[in-house]
């Protein structure tokens, strides 16, 4: 019988709020140093998931008691980042004015992610923001 392997993800609900931001990329960092080959992920998975997170926070309009869930998943040797939030709208990409101190994030994503999109959540409420991650290439060591 052939068995299958299953990702192992790791699943945690976090208060909506900007303090959480941090802890989830903390989460993030601690989920990677569990896998062999955890370190090829982690600059561009950090920045991706703190961009992802910051938006549930401050662009979800689901009430303030809720909490925004974070997954992580190595699938096919892709990083699968989601955070899930209540909220009913859809993330779009737009682009900044030059003096815009804010609006940048969903194009980092958009740019470093192998892909990404948004989904409504099982059940109706809410909605996921996921991304894919493929690791960095190892770095090029030049011997004179």
């Amino acid at each position: 019988m052939l068995k299958t392997h299953r990702p192992r993800t790791f699943v945690a609900r976090l208060d909506s709020r900007t303090e959480s931001t941090p802890l989830a990329r903390y989460l993030l960092r601690a989920y990677l140093a569990g896998l062999p080959s955890g370190h090829c992920y982690r600059d561009t998975a950090e920045l991706l998931l703190g961009e992802l997170f910051a938006n549930a926070v401050q662009h979800s309009d689901a009430p303030g008691d809720r909490h925004i869930e974070v997954r992580f998943a190595l699938v096919n040797s892709r990083l699968r980042l989601e955070v899930h939030d209540a909220g009913s709208g859809h993330p779009s990409l737009r682009v900044a004015a030059p003096d815009d101190e804010r609006g940048r994030g969903l194009l980092l994503v958009d740019q470093l992610a192998e892909r990404w999109g948004c989904a409504s959540r099982p059940g109706g409420i809410g909605k996921f923001v996921w991304a894919l991650v493929a690791p960095a290439p190892a770095p090029v060591l030049v011997t004179a």
